[in-house]
């Protein structure tokens, strides 16, 4: 069966080129793919062994920019927008990181993969982390980053002073959206200076951002992840009660989240490495891309996997 049999057979959309220098941009395709009952978005680049790259916020696909064009000579790279993100179905529901899990296990499915390295950042860990713990037969690694994993502990220090004050304001129900709308530049490219230690994002970029979280129906989708998160919590605590997390396991953190991740996986995780990204910010893949690619890529190529006992940098 071809990769894209149970792809929709909608015509294949070039990507771009970047217009960073240093990168040489991956021949990436962009498709629309129905899983789950939405229609997804996702860039793919490259064949071989399947990587899934899932962003978080403010963010699309276009987060993992320098990450493809890093493993596509070697990996098929996947990355999609989330279920609400970029140009993927605006769902009414979904949210919560059980269904999104679910959302990436049908992708992987309709492109034709049955195993896949997973990779992902802020939002898009929670259901990476459940994905690998409900099917761990279809990930063969788990690379997460920059994020926390509901209420297990390992957070407390983090935490010390309470969570981000944006959880709470994207939390209440039609708040933030309404606020929001007209002034999204400012907003949006406040996260983006902020998750690069004030050095920001290549124009283009910051403009693609800022237009997929645009108007009121785009941000409440966005927010839509905060108000599910008590259900997410859930969803966690509940799997690590039902098993662990046998899938070989990387977690990176770089500011502001730092160890706390690795520290909430480490009693519930078989095979785990932990790994900091010095003088980075949150948004590691458009900060420090290159480092980032000098962890994966012995880690995703088995020549440096995570080992039984922890090993820390």
């Amino acid at each position: 069966m071809s990769r894209i049999a149970r792809a929709d057979p909608e015509p294949t959309v070039p990507v771009p080129s970047s217009p960073l220098p240093h990168h040489h941009r991956p021949r990436a395709e962009l498709r629309q793919v129905t899983a789950n009952g939405i229609e997804i978005n996702v860039a793919v680049a490259g064949s071989g062994p399947a990587v899934l790259l899932l962003h978080g916020f403010p963010h699309t696909w276009r987060l993992w920019t320098h990450v493809m064009d890093g493993l596509s000579d070697r990996f098929r790279v996947i990355a999609p927008d989330l279920r609400g993100f970029g140009a993927s179905t605006r769902a009414v529901d979904g949210y919560d990181a059980g269904t999104l899990a679910a959302d990436a296990e049908a992708l992987l499915h309709a492109l034709g993969e049955s195993s896949a390295a997973v990779v992902a950042i802020d939002a898009g860990t929670p259901p990476a982390f459940l994905l690998a713990m409900r099917r761990p037969g279809l990930v063969r690694q788990l690379v997460v980053m920059e994020s926390l994993l509901g209420t297990l502990p390992g957070a407390e220090e983090f935490l010390a002073q309470g969570p981000p004050w944006w959880f709470g304001f994207h939390r209440e129900p039609g708040l933030a959206e309404s606020v929001l709308s007209g002034n999204e530049d400012r907003y949006i490219g406040w996260f983006l200076d902020e998750g690069t230690l004030g050095q920001g994002v290549e124009p283009a970029v910051r403009a693609a951002f800022r237009d997929a979280f645009s108007g009121s129906e785009a941000l409440r989708c966005a927010f839509s992840y905060y108000r599910a998160l008590p259900s997410s919590a859930g969803q966690i605590l509940d799997a690590t009660r039902r098993g662990r997390l046998t899938v070989p396991t990387m977690a990176i953190g770089a500011r502001p989240v730092g160890r706390a991740l690795e520290q909430q996986l480490r009693p519930v995780a078989d095979r785990l490495v932990g790994r900091i990204v010095e003088d980075c910010g949150h948004i590691i893949p458009l900060h420090r891309p290159d480092e980032l690619l000098r962890l994966l890529d012995p880690f995703l190529s088995g020549s440096a996997g995570a080992p039984a006992a922890p090993t820390r940098r």
